[in-house]
């Protein structure tokens, strides 16, 4: 009964939460510190440190024959490390493999796996020793240089940290997941490393910035592209990046006219029988139809992945399809976080070579004061016998007289006033030291370690020598071990798009009345116009009509403009395609506007050049030019085109260079020519200036931006229309009441639009309900300006004309309408334009004005 109380009294009640609690903290901590997370100062876990240390202790250096890895595995296990084989192998391997790792530490000889993804062999079968880099990481470990802390039996000790003479962590990389956290450090070329860490020396503080200066980015031992520098950017100043890397293919040409891709590089971590899978799995599925072969050619000089074309493929839409359905196109996700003094920390680039710097600082000032005390303690001892070599004959007969070693060492310290250790080196003094050339040696010897003395002493009272000691021996290890970059940085900031999966597609886009949006293919839209055909189904829908349709390229960016001076941006390639028929998909679903929000101008832009402008319209006749590179980054959410006074609304939206002449329209039949460059370029929020004075409820209708000599052609509601040359228009100044240049009248209707037009152009004339109807150059007449034209357009019952497009002939740089196929010229005015899309300049402009 007494045993039993006893027992009882030893179990002491608990609430499971609570223990749960602690138990999983303690597993956590044990993970981060133990397991997952690499240390800041050597770069490595703790697995990996001992691996590198065990070997070490067995001599497995690279001047000695390689042993078995059964025996590295087993001296980990048995002495450090108390976890699996597997764990222990499975680290090891990737110490050995040149694809895992920038700068391999373990030479291993036997299979240590592949880039395709295959495994090592057993560790019964492979063998390894260190690489002579690695000794760099171990490099005076025997000289107090670092802590040592009990293995986990204390019957051992291993090192808390490597000495590490290089910056490992940044070098190699590290990845890991621990509980709750993850590391993922991408690997860097070691002399771009080591110029950092010389900057940084040089000047401590200098802004993560000017360190980028020296280190543009990881280098992945597979090499590969990295698009962009972006990602780069955030993970060096945060600590946390997205890394876009690509596969390097290059392009040959075979016989017959035929091509092939060949894959010389992939993204890092990336397996190469998945890529060859997965490009497989794509051309079963025809997602790819232009490759007829695939096969792997890699051999031990390289990777070489071929994937021949069929005649007449096309090669850039056949890449793209790759990089979005393969591992070709990867994303490295960086996560720069080690153990700073035991503490898992997100460090950015300049942290982790300030924690660098600081432990080889203290290895280097340990290391000195070893060799101090080493060296003042020889230098005492071989003071000590020169004092005996100095009076050899009183030394030998205070010996021979002494009863044992310890009266002898006794009179020896109270005759020459020498310590215990002197003493005692004395007694062990070998009589071949006696000779005059010993004790020449003796002197010379003491006279270097007093000179070494000297420099420990003022190496430990300097950090600028320490410093300098820090550089000599990196620069050291980089004149050893140092290589050019692998990896390609490239222009391309942003990962690869879905519009990139069509090349150079022509389409046309129509918005409608009542904001209902589509694409159509250029072929399809060019029959049913020039058979008179409505394009929208608008018969269909007799309150909706079509008030925006131009051509863009899939690869454009269309940018919104609404009527309230808000600007939106989408991919054309995201827009719905219709068919012939449909109406479309509403743009609501499409584009997030703000409610109410009427779209007034679109403009399909490729690139936003800082050398071009728009120029902004109001139908209050204010006009503004902004550059186009402030529109280049348009939110989800929408931003601030042009500041839009209450009662006014934005009309139309052109883009120009700031060189040519501006013709605004106005609906009852006035007009004013003046120089774009009497438009200040202001801001993107600004409101504008006055272009043309407006009287009696008129507003402006249109605008035409003159680029050439041509006629300016005037479109009324009734379907009248006439060709005044551009000439006829004086140029004035900004703002004033312009002249008339269409006499309006009931009979014709206001005046919804006005074109350029050059002979052999077309009209085309979109109604209310649908119809698209085109009239040539040739049958609207030439009149001056004060008249009202002819009757161009048979429209039917209340039908009006609501938009107006003129596509260019075939010698006014355009096509000559749906049947040719002669290409623009790089002269061509018409399309000196760099916002225009290269679908517009190969199918003609249709620059549709409401």
């Amino acid at each position: 009964m007494v045993a039993m109380a006893t027992r009882r009294e030893r179990v002491l009640p608990r609430l499971i939460e609570e223990e749960m609690q602690d138990s999983f903290l303690d597993y956590s901590m044990s993970v981060i510190v133990q397991r997952a997370l690499p240390d800041v100062k050597d770069g490595l876990k703790p697995v990996h440190r001992r691996i590198l240390y065990a070997m070490h202790e067995a001599g497995l250096l690279p001047t000695r024959p390689h042993k078995k890895s059964a025996t590295v595995v087993g001296d980990v296990l048995g002495k450090y490390h108390p976890h699996g084989d597997s764990a222990v192998y499975d680290a090891m391997v990737r110490m050995v493999q040149d694809f895992s790792l920038r700068y391999p530490l373990i030479d291993g000889q036997g299979n240590f796996g592949s880039i395709d993804g295959d495994n090592a062999a057993a560790y019964r079968y492979t063998e390894a020793r260190l690489t002579q880099l690695a000794t760099e990481l171990l490099a005076d470990i025997d000289r107090d240089t670092v802590d040592f802390v009990p293995n986990f039996d204390d019957r051992l000790q291993e090192p808390r940290v490597l000495p590490a003479r290089f910056p490992n962590l940044l070098v190699n990389g590290s990845s890991g997941i621990a509980v709750g956290m993850a590391t993922n450090i991408p690997p860097h070329n070691l002399r771009e490393i080591a110029a950092a860490v010389r900057h940084l020396v040089a000047h401590p503080k200098s802004p993560v910035e000017e360190l980028m200066a020296h280190v543009p980015g990881p280098d992945f031992p597979t090499g590969a592209y990295i698009l962009g520098s972006d990602g780069i950017r955030d993970a060096y100043r945060t600590g946390r990046g997205r890394i876009v890397m690509r596969a390097v293919v290059v392009k040959e040409a075979l016989r017959g006219g035929k091509e092939q891709l060949v894959i010389t590089a992939i993204p890092y971590g990336v397996s190469k029988s998945k890529v060859i899978e997965q490009i497989a799995k794509l051309s079963r599925d025809r997602k790819i139809d232009d490759i007829s072969d695939l096969r792997d050619e890699s051999d031990r000089d390289g990777m070489r992945l071929v994937l021949e074309l069929k005649r007449g493929a096309n090669v850039k839409k056949t890449l793209a399809v790759l990089y979005r359905g393969t591992y070709m196109q990867a994303t490295f996700g960086a996560i720069m976080l080690a153990l700073d003094n035991g503490v898992p920390r997100e460090l950015n680039l300049k942290e982790m070579l300030e924690r660098f710097r600081d432990h080889r600082l203290d290895v280097i000032q340990r290391r000195a004061r070893h060799d101090l005390e080493e060296a003042r303690a020889e230098a005492h001892v071989a003071e000590g016998l020169l004092v005996a070599l100095d009076n050899i004959d009183a030394v030998i007969r205070i010996i021979r007289k002494a009863s044992d070693q310890e009266d002898a060492s006794r009179t020896l310290q109270k005759k020459f006033e020498l310590s215990e250790i002197q003493a005692r080196a004395i007694l062990n003094m070998r009589l071949g030291r006696l000779t005059a050339l010993e004790t020449e040696e003796l002197k010379a010897r003491l006279r270097e370690l007093k000179k070494l003395i000297r420099e420990l002493e003022a190496l430990l009272r300097s950090e600028e020598r320490q410093l300098e000691v820090l550089i000599t021996e990196l620069d050291d290890v980089v004149e050893r071990f140092g290589d050019e970059r692998r990896t390609i940085i490239t222009d391309q900031a942003e990962e690869f798009e879905v519009q990139d999966l069509v090349a150079e597609e022509q389409v046309v886009v129509s918005l409608s009345h009542q904001s209902y949006i589509k694409r159509v293919p250029l072929a399809l839209y060019r029959r049913r116009v020039n058979r008179g055909r409505a394009m929208a189904g608008m018969d269909r829908h007799e309150d909706d009509f079509l008030e925006h349709v131009f051509v863009a390229n899939t690869t454009d960016t269309l940018v919104f403009f609404t009527d309230q001076g808000q600007a939106h941006a989408i991919s054309v390639l995201e827009l719905p395609e219709g068919g012939p028929s449909s109406r479309g998909r509403a743009l609501a679903q499409v584009l997030t506007m703000e409610k109410g929000a009427r779209v007034a101008a679109l403009a399909p832009v490729a690139e936003f050049d800082e050398a071009r402008s728009l120029l902004f319209l109001t139908a209050g006749g204010t006009v503004k030019r902004t550059g186009l590179d402030q529109y280049a980054n348009i939110r989800a959410g929408g931003i601030a085109a042009i500041k839009v006074q209450d009662g006014d609304r934005l009309l139309d939206v052109q883009p120009s260079d700031g060189s040519n002449d501006v013709v605004l329209v106005t609906s009852k039949g006035r007009a004013i020519r003046f120089p774009e460059r009497d438009v200040p370029l202001t801001g993107r929020v600004s409101q504008g200036v006055r272009g043309i004075n407006l009287r009696g409820g008129d507003e402006v209708v249109g605008m035409v931006v003159v680029r050439r000599e041509a006629t300016l052609c005037c479109v009324t509601a009734r379907g009248f229309a006439k060709r005044t040359p551009i000439g006829d228009y004086p140029v004035q100044k900004r703002g004033g009441l312009g002249t008339v240049t269409l006499d309006v009248s009931a009979k014709t209707g206001p005046l919804v639009g006005a074109k350029e037009l050059l002979p052999g152009d077309e009209l085309m004339v979109l109604s209310a309900r649908g119809a698209a109807l085109r009239a040539t150059a040739d049958e609207i007449p030439v009149q001056g300006r004060a008249t009202q034209g002819k009757r161009v357009v048979a429209l039917e019952g209340e039908d009006r004309v609501v938009e107006v497009a003129r596509v260019a002939s075939e010698g006014n740089g355009g096509d000559g309408g749906a049947d040719a196929s002669r290409q623009p010229e790089e002269g061509d005015e018409q399309y000196d334009n760099p916002t225009a899309s290269a679908a517009k300049q190969e199918a003609g402009q249709l620059d549709l004005m409401e």
